[in-house]
């Protein structure tokens, strides 16, 4: 109950601030009976960013639930690539060259498109993955022209422990340059800033789940 109280209540702020906004519930280390109670409730949306625990925690369940939209939200390795290619319908951190390429051979060899979020390096941070902002228009139309990938957006996780909205305002900029729609911006703790600077797609955990996601 207390789950279903939490995701209402982040539902409802979401709605009075955009109500076409997206709402991806992270789910990682999360038991199948929480997702069920979410998932029974018609939420469709879930984010997981670390593979074989998405295999094996949602493999049956998207058998008898094909509507749900997995979405992948943590950093690609490239051995992992085929195995997220075939369960997840979004992939949110795209960053580099090689593994485009590797998702583009997939697409052909399994004639199956997914959706994909660019992961730019908000913040310039040596340790967190995510493009150069110098190299995010080039790699755009490197993906959408040269390999026919379907991107809709960029994404971005901003520093920690700093305020993020004008990280989120300079990832709407190099979208709106890269003629892009969507966005995929926003966590618990920042995610109503993140949709009144046009994030399309929120990654909400703690804020549902509490502080174990």
């Amino acid at each position: 109950m207390r789950i279903i109280q939490n995701y209402l209540r982040i539902k409802d702020q979401i709605n009075l601030l955009n109500p076409k906004t997206k709402l991806i519930i992270v789910s990682k280390g999360q038991k199948y009976d929480e997702i069920k109670s979410l998932i029974d409730y018609g939420h469709l949306e879930f984010g997981e960013n670390r593979v074989q625990e998405a295999i094996f925690k949602w493999k049956d369940i998207l058998n008898s639930h094909s509507n749900i939209n997995l979405h992948f939200i943590g950093g690609l390795q490239s051995n992992k690539v085929k195995d997220i290619f075939k369960i997840f319908k979004y992939v949110h951190s795209l960053d580099n060259e090689t593994l485009a390429k590797i998702f583009s051979d997939l697409e052909k060899q399994y004639v199956k498109k997914i959706n994909y979020f660019i992961q730019v390096n908000i913040g310039d941070e040596i340790q967190k993955n995510g493009i150069k902002i110098s190299l995010v228009g080039d790699f755009v139309k490197y993906c959408q022209k040269d390999l026919k990938l379907n991107i809709l957006g960029l994404m971005c996780i901003p520093p920690a422990k700093t305020s993020s909205e004008n990280y989120f305002s300079k990832l709407k900029e190099l979208n709106e340059l890269s003629l892009l729609k969507d966005l995929s911006m926003g966590m618990s703790s920042d995610f109503e800033k993140a949709i009144k600077l046009g994030s399309t797609y929120v990654r909400v955990g703690t804020a549902i789940f509490g502080d174990k996601c």
